[in-house]
């Protein structure tokens, strides 16, 4: 059977429109034109359906991949904070006096000015599609994103706007400047009916490679119960906006429907499974594989790939797939001495997964990595996400860029070869064993007995050098045995949105709500049996044959809480763009990343300092941008009355 998925070239449209596409009848690939300007009878039409259809996955593309929406989602978490070159971005996301959040950056707008054309096109859809024919498994793609797309919203802004211009949940083809706010409750209502309505009516397996099926309503549908669950309970007190009351005595309902839904998910999985380990959920030569469930897509032919964007000058915007860049120190900045006392870079510029372009704008947290962290040694020692998460050693690749020469002076004086380790990120436990005095001393390396590699243990991340995130590192075929003539554009690897394991922690996050403990803890040990796993390092680039199985459920602590469920999270899903809303959902964001520790910018910088920063209730929910203020022609109390209270 011929295996069909969706390319796009993607269009962009205007605010108050939405976007649409046509897509051509007889062929695999979805074709997209851009539009600026509706009328109903556009959507009257097969074509026209399935030419909105298609951007409804196009506009995943402008926030998933881009590195800027990434900053808005993890810097200011316990995950990350601003690296050595970062700019106001991301010190206004850190939160840690470096900066400010404000309705004019770009925290503020990262998804509101994609998500509501994108609503308004669904509702357009929705609308339209059964007269014009359309089948209603197809209408069913237009639900999910319609619940998709307001899900982000309530969860980013509080209570948005229900109304386009032509009444709730009706599709609009006029530019409007009035705006009023629906509640929280108001929009999860809609949410709940278009994720129902989706779950009911979407096919079991997709109808393309890619496209959106029962399980994949499942899974938003079961965490925006969970959500809203939360949000009733309200254990911190949290405030919400528009102001409107809220039933804790609710709650237990929703965490109820949070847990049903993902065991309904769970047992009946459909195509989609878990991968053996964690590793092959996240190599770049296995993506698309079974255990991901939506994501944004990308491809490495430029007119489909990326909008016509070429992936070789890196543009650094959307529809690129660009955030890798962020999480990825400058390496290059390495210099050794060859067999004839030549400074050349051991490690250079690489399009390969565990390198690509350095921006080093975000920085993990040197805490996560030390006594008591997520991945503190214990968790080292046999947990094979750690190694399958960070880029910890550094291979040489000289000779790829046509240099011949035969090794470098390394650690002790002694030589490294081509694709040989150069440097390293070291357990906590080894700090002990390391000489930093006299070793690489422009980026403060130490070296330890016996080893040919630079290292540096994990409890001196600083700002300047850290582990970089190789899971959504790039991955291009066209190398040639090379370093890649496109490394510094953007990544055609697909970007991973939503995967089967979260099913797991959504149940158990629920369950332990519903005080099953029992329950939760057989769901988490599901995923940490499977981390236990191991087949390939790909710090070491070598097949391996490890099974801690046994000892990752040993580990697993007999009460499960909440604050293990963020651990397990943050282990699963780390620097992937989860963090944010995992954070404010369960109310920890204040308490578990008020204080982060971490060295400074400089080269041999590696003592540790500690920063505080100032989270207040009210910054629970992002500002409204003010690009919507400035566009609304509005009273000005009614104006002012539209933001969130803590950035009036």
């Amino acid at each position: 059977m011929k295996t069909k998925s969706i390319k796009y070239i993607l269009a962009a449209g205007l605010l108050c429109c939405g976007l649409a596409t046509t897509m051509t009848s007889c062929s695999d690939v979805l074709d997209e034109q851009p539009r600026s300007q509706f009328d109903p009878t556009f959507f009257n039409t097969k074509a026209g359906i399935e030419g909105g259809l298609t951007s409804l996955y196009a506009h995943l593309r402008y926030f998933y991949g881009n590195g800027y929406y990434l900053n808005s989602v993890e810097t200011g978490t316990d995950e990350y904070t601003y690296a050595q070159s970062a700019d106001g971005n991301f010190k206004d996301a850190d939160l840690s006096g470096v900066g400010q959040m404000v309705a004019t950056n770009s925290i503020a707008g990262s998804i509101w000015g994609t998500l509501f054309p994108n609503i308004n096109t669904a509702s357009g859809i929705i609308e339209n599609g059964a007269e014009a024919g359309i089948d209603a498994s197809l209408l069913a793609e237009a639900y999910f994103f319609r619940g998709f797309d307001y899900f982000l919203l309530v969860q980013t802004y509080g209570g948005v706007p229900l109304d386009l211009g032509a009444g709730e949940l009706k599709f609009n083809t006029s530019t409007v400047r009035t705006s009023v706010r629906n509640t929280v409750p108001e929009v999860y209502a809609a949410i709940f009916s278009d994720l129902e309505k989706a779950v009911a009516d979407l096919p079991e397996n997709p109808r393309l490679t890619g496209t959106v099926t029962k399980n994949v309503a499942r899974l938003y549908l079961s965490k925006a119960y969970l959500t809203y669950a939360w949000w009733l309970e309200n254990p911190n007190n949290i405030p919400t906006y528009p102001e409107c009351s809220r039933d804790a005595g609710q709650a237990n309902s929703y965490f109820q429907k949070a847990y049903d839904t993902a065991m309904q998910a769970i047992n009946n999985p459909g195509p989609y499974k878990l991968q053996p380990t964690f590793y092959d959920v996240n190599v770049a030569t296995n993506d698309r594989n079974s255990e991901i469930m939506l994501y944004a897509d990308h491809d490495e032919d430029e007119k489909y790939g990326n909008g016509g964007n070429g992936y070789g000058w890196g543009s650094g915007g959307s529809p690129e797939n660009f955030a890798y860049w962020m999480e990825t120190w400058n390496y290059t900045e390495m210099i050794a001495k060859n067999d004839k006392g030549e400074n050349i870079n051991p490690i250079q510029r690489e399009a390969v997964q565990a390198l690509g372009r350095p921006w080093t704008r975000m920085a993990p947290i040197a805490d996560n990595f030390m006594e008591g962290g997520v991945w503190e040694d214990a968790v080292k020692a046999i947990d094979s996400r750690y190694d399958a998460t960070f880029t910890l050693r550094y291979h040489t690749n000289w000779q790829k860029a046509g240099n011949t020469s035969p090794y470098v002076i390394g650690a002790n004086g002694m030589h490294v070869g081509p694709n040989e380790v150069y440097f390293s990120w070291v357990p906590e436990s080894e700090d002990s064993k390391i000489n930093y005095t006299g070793a690489d001393g422009k980026l403060g390396f130490g070296e330890m007995q016996g080893r040919a590699d630079f290292v540096v243990a994990v409890n001196h991340i600083s700002r300047k050098k850290y582990p970089i995130n190789w899971k959504i590192g790039i991955y291009r075929t066209d190398n040639a045995g090379g370093l890649g003539s496109k490394v510094n554009g953007g990544s055609p690897r697909p970007w991973n949105i939503a995967k089967f394991s979260e099913f797991y922690l959504i149940g158990a996050e629920a369950a332990v709500k519903l005080n099953k403990n029992a329950e939760a803890r057989e769901l988490v040990n599901v995923l940490r049996a499977r981390a236990g796993k191991q087949t390939f390092s790909q710090n070491d680039n070598v097949e391996v044959s490890v099974d801690h199985s046994a000892e990752m459920l040993r580990a697993t602590p007999q009460t499960i809480t909440i604050d293990y469920i963020l651990d397990e999270r943050s282990r699963e899903f780390w620097g992937e763009g989860y963090r944010w809303y995992d954070l404010v959902r369960t109310q920890k964001w204040a308490e578990r990343a008020s204080t982060y520790r971490i060295a400074g910018s400089g080269y041999t910088d590696k003592d540790l300092e500690t920063f505080k920063r100032d989270i207040p209730a009210g910054y629970y929910l992002r500002p409204i941008p003010q690009g919507q203020l400035d566009g609304m022609q509005m009273e000005s109390e009614a104006k002012k009355n539209y933001q969130n209270p803590a950035y009036r």
